[in-house]
């Protein structure tokens, strides 16, 4: 495949993840070849869909064969940008930042957390999941140092924006906002809202409706 990547949607980079996770989780001893109705199939997905998002990432793909299976995962994860570390800081280290430092799983995605930052002397100098907690103070040397691109919002709401705003005065491209908070930045930076409310009620609604449809209380 072309360096260049081709422009996809949003809904389709989020079933390349979905794609990438089955293939990872398939056995050693799996058929070498794989093909895009055998994922449909596995991930109830439109085999449609399936091979169209396939043709935009990997090259290879026969008839009645499919895709070499470690060949097509190398390619989605290039695709993906995963095989290309991006690094990354957690600014607010309570428990959802904690959580964050210590998911070790991150870098199978391409993400690595270099360290966190937060304000309470307590926890500055620290370490949790072996990543550094530093002192907010020192943010915009850090990420100017090491060229971090991407930043993680893990404080209260009351915080959220002047956190964004620190982020952005310190050379971050892309923040990852898991506070309950809309925040606003320069069209410039990309900002990913995490929200653990809406999510919540989408699953409660779909709770509802699998009740509804198999007739339980």
């Amino acid at each position: 495949m072309s360096d260049e990547r081709p422009v996809i949607s949003k809904h389709a980079l989020q079933r390349l993840v979905q794609y990438l996770t089955h293939l990872k989780n398939l056995p050693a001893n799996a058929p070498e070849h794989i093909s895009a109705t055998t994922i449909a199939e596995a991930l109830g997905l439109n085999q449609v869909q399936v091979r169209k998002d396939l043709a935009c990432v990997a090259e290879g793909g026969k008839p009645r064969v499919g895709y070499v299976r470690k060949k097509l995962l190398r390619d989605i994860e290039h695709f993906l940008n995963y095989d290309n570390l991006t690094d990354a800081v957690v600014v607010g280290v309570g428990n959802l930042g904690k959580a964050l430092l210590s998911y070790a799983n991150f870098t199978d995605y391409g993400l690595n957390i270099v360290a966190g930052f937060d304000t309470d002397p307590d926890l500055v100098g620290s370490e949790v999941g072996g990543k550094r907690v530093l002192d907010i103070a020192t943010l915009n040397n850090i990420c100017r140092r090491l060229n971090v691109r991407i930043g993680i919002v893990a404080v209260p709401a009351p915080c959220a924006q002047e956190t964004c705003d620190l982020l952005v005065a310190s050379g971050i491209r892309a923040v990852w906002n898991f506070s309950p908070a809309n925040l606003s930045a320069p069209e410039s930076v990309v900002v990913k809202n995490e929200s653990i409310a809406a999510s919540f009620v989408v699953l409660s609604q779909m709770l509802k409706n699998s009740f509804a449809v198999y007739g339980l209380d």
